[in-house]
């Protein structure tokens, strides 16, 4: 994709559909705000998340693979969750790889499979948004705020995927050139625990607070997460004393564009932002209420 795209069809994922909701708003509203539309793929389906990936490798290639065969053929797909980028992508591979694989998917979802099929995460859109000029206007929005970058694991990709881009270091420098400070800390690209978050709480709770620990004890004043699972386990996992603002990436830069609605998406956090960006003067002090569990 060598220009900007102004219309992409889109893969939001399970997280960014349900528990990460104002992950998806900020970014749509984020992307909208330079005009690129994005098209949900009709009828998409879970990519396989980490435990179908985990325990079947056959199941997993079908739930990644419908979507490609879904995905319209003469736009861009775009994908903002590490996790269904890597099994899509990871899809792709494989196909591209195998005719017979091909051939079998081709027969069992009855439609052509498109090889030159373009997956495009969003990093990637924001590396050509930013060669393009597009943030120019933003300097300095975020005022100094001290940001732990946290990308999580999925982008650290498996050896057969090594030659894919990589994409660390993209979230300290956009914070940078819009005002923030990203701090250097020691967990930025840590496992969180994933889906071990329901199954085995106990280890994902201890991986989760060792994270929460070394952002504080770095001095940052909050995180920046890159992966919506993340930001939720960060949330649900993390122990009193080791609460920490944690941010959607799409929130921060949705925020530099003075955007009002980015109160409502802060409603949904279960640790509250608002006094932190209040303090910092980003958003207009409002005492804070909590309505069924959620601040308002």
């Amino acid at each position: 994709m060598n220009q900007i795209e102004s219309q992409l069809s889109y893969f939001p994922g399970c997280s960014l559909a349900t528990t990460a909701k104002e992950n998806n708003a900020s970014l749509k509203s984020f992307l909208n705000h330079f005009d690129i539309g994005l098209t949900e793929i009709n009828d998409w389906n879970c990519c396989g998340s980490s435990s179908t990936h985990s325990v079947n490798s056959k199941l997993a290639l079908s739930l990644a693979a419908r979507n490609l065969f879904l995905a319209p053929a003469n736009q861009s797909l775009l994908i903002a969750c590490p996790g269904c980028f890597l099994h899509l992508r990871h899809a792709r591979m494989e196909l591209n790889g195998s005719k017979e694989k091909q051939s079998k998917y081709e027969k069992h979802f009855d439609r052509p499979y498109n090889q030159n099929l373009e997956l495009i995460h969003f990093f990637e859109l924001l590396v050509k948004m930013s060669k393009n000029g597009l943030f120019k206007d933003l300097t300095g929005r975020l005022k100094g705020l001290k940001i732990a970058p946290y990308y999580g694991c999925m982008l650290a990709r498996p050896p057969s995927m090594n030659q894919e881009k990589n994409h660390y270091g993209l979230i300290e420098k956009t914070m940078s050139s819009l005002g923030g400070e990203s701090i250097q800390w020691p967990y930025l690209s840590s496992c969180c625990g994933t889906f071990l978050s329901v199954s085995r709480p106990k280890i994902a709770q201890k991986l989760v607070n060792r994270i929460m620990k070394g952002a504080i004890n770095s001095g940052a004043e909050c995180i920046v997460t890159a992966c919506a699972m993340c930001h939720l386990n960060l949330e649900i996992r993390c122990k009193p004393e080791n609460r920490l603002p944690i941010f959607h990436f799409s929130e921060l830069l949705s925020l530099a564009l003075e955007k009002k609605a980015s109160r409502n998406w802060f409603n949904r956090h279960l640790i509250n932002p608002k006094p932190l960006l209040e303090q910092r003067k980003l958003i207009p002090c409002q005492k804070a209420a909590k309505v069924n569990g959620f601040f308002k």
